[in-house]
């Protein structure tokens, strides 16, 4: 009888230990996140000055009257240079933060499901940096000239420090996050809620939705920036569509797999 009770008890007690375990895993994790973010946004602290004369070149390409930035608060200045500061931490401990994240959660993976990781996020990180490196150098010169030398002789550029390294940022963050459009696509594909065909059917409409995304992406209004924003995503589209396919054979072989199984 004891016995008995004893180990209904330890049944009781073992999902609130596991749970407790998992969270204890997860404050381990994120403390070594922090710490990471902390050492790295240190790092950006002593190179802020270089980062933020780096970040400033498109404008100072832009306009003939020199290119240092106002500022409008008393704080401003500082709060600028805090703020790139972090934005270059993130940036540094991003692998760290990558690597703690899928120690967490590959604990709890089967082995098929901790390869596609190793496919993904490899992937997702590449498109994302082609998506950075496109709009450094592709689209934010071309969408600050633009801006900066609109009617000059009506309107004078003198940008703040908050709005321009805002605009920057939002301008990078928006471009590499819309060139995951074919880990989307595949995903989207492999559940089963999309198919290649329908993209290829329906490629007209994904022009459209395209030229919009593009017209809300970019800062400017000048029609050279926006096909030099829609150029890489139609082809990031066509791309898509392949990933569409392999996406789509691998749900049909799911489905075939749980169809073939004995009725229990």
């Amino acid at each position: 009888m004891d016995q008995q009770i004893e180990n209904q008890t330890m049944h009781d007690i073992g999902p609130v230990m596991g749970v407790f375990g998992h969270l204890n895993e997860l404050r381990v994790h994120v403390t070594h996140a922090a710490i990471a973010l902390l050492v790295t946004t240190i790092i950006g602290l002593v190179f802020a000055n270089q980062l933020l004369e780096f970040l400033l070149r498109p404008y100072a390409v832009s306009i003939q009257s020199g290119a240092a930035l106002q500022t409008l608060r008393p704080t401003e200045g500082i709060e600028t240079y805090f703020r790139v500061s972090l934005l270059a931490g993130i940036i540094l401990a991003m692998p760290i933060l990558l690597y703690e994240f899928w120690r967490f959660v590959g604990a709890g993976l089967k082995e098929q499901e901790k390869r596609y990781f190793y496919i993904f996020i490899p992937s997702a990180l590449l498109l994302f940096g082609l998506g950075l490196a496109f709009a450094w150098y592709v689209l934010a010169p071309t969408a600050i000239y633009f801006l900066a030398n609109f009617m000059p002789n009506i309107f004078r550029a003198e940008w703040t420090a908050q709005e321009y390294l805002s605009f920057i940022t939002r301008l990078l963050l928006w471009i590499g996050l819309s060139f995951q459009m074919p880990i989307l696509v595949y995903i989207v594909a492999r559940a089963g809620l999309v198919t290649a065909g329908t993209m290829k059917n329906q490629w007209r409409v994904a022009i459209v939705l395209i030229a919009v995304l593009a017209a809300v992406i970019t800062p400017s209004v000048d029609p050279v920036t926006m096909l030099l924003t829609m150029a890489p995503l139609t082809a990031l589209y066509i791309l898509s569509i392949g990933l569409a396919v392999i996406g789509e054979r691998q749900f049909q072989r799911s489905i075939e797999e749980i169809e073939s199984r004995p009725a229990i």
